[in-house]
């Protein structure tokens, strides 16, 4: 369990440093300017195949960055906490996340900010595209329906709870 963890982690290490675009090299006096026409996105083991990231700014395997998240209709990204605390912008599309304090269904232009080791789970409704800035390195912890945490390979077989059912 413990070698597959690590292998994971290290997989994870190998494809995050390609989500790096040249705009983490651009110097300070720099404007960044990323177009989504050539914003390449990528999947990663960790994350459910129907979304797809791509870093526009910062490495997020090192600290703070701005990701881009692509996420396919009806994909569900199951009960999950991060240490890092994140801000998510709806770029278009709805999607729904829910917390153990309720639910918020999110349309273009909505933000919603998640405290760190806050436990979530987020749900596309109609293709979203998604600002996920966060403020330390990222890093995904899967949480059974008791709160218990849970390996990658687990969480991305089952499905997500429904919407009334308790949460963890």
């Amino acid at each position: 369990m413990k070698l597959a963890r690590l292998v994971g982690c290290l997989l994870f290490v190998v494809l995050a440093s390609a989500l790096i675009t040249p705009l983490a090299a651009q110097s300070p006096d720099q404007m960044p300017y990323a177009p989504l026409a050539s914003t390449k996105f990528m999947t990663l083991p960790m994350l459910p195949s129907c979304m797809t990231v791509s870093a526009q700014r910062g490495d997020p395997m090192k600290g703070a960055a701005v990701l881009l998240l692509n996420v396919k209709s009806g994909c569900v990204v199951p009960w999950h906490w991060h240490t890092a605390n994140e801000n998510l912008m709806m770029v278009s599309g709805k999607g729904k996340s829910e917390m153990s304090g309720g639910a918020h269904t999110m349309a273009m232009g909505d933000y919603l900010y998640l405290a760190g080791r806050q436990v979530h789970q987020f749900t596309c409704i109609s293709s979203c595209l998604v600002f996920d800035v966060i403020d330390e390195a990222f890093d995904i912890h899967y949480v059974d329906k008791d709160g218990n945490e849970i390996p990658v390979e687990q969480a991305l077989k089952t499905t997500a709870k429904p919407a009334g059912a308790k949460k963890p």
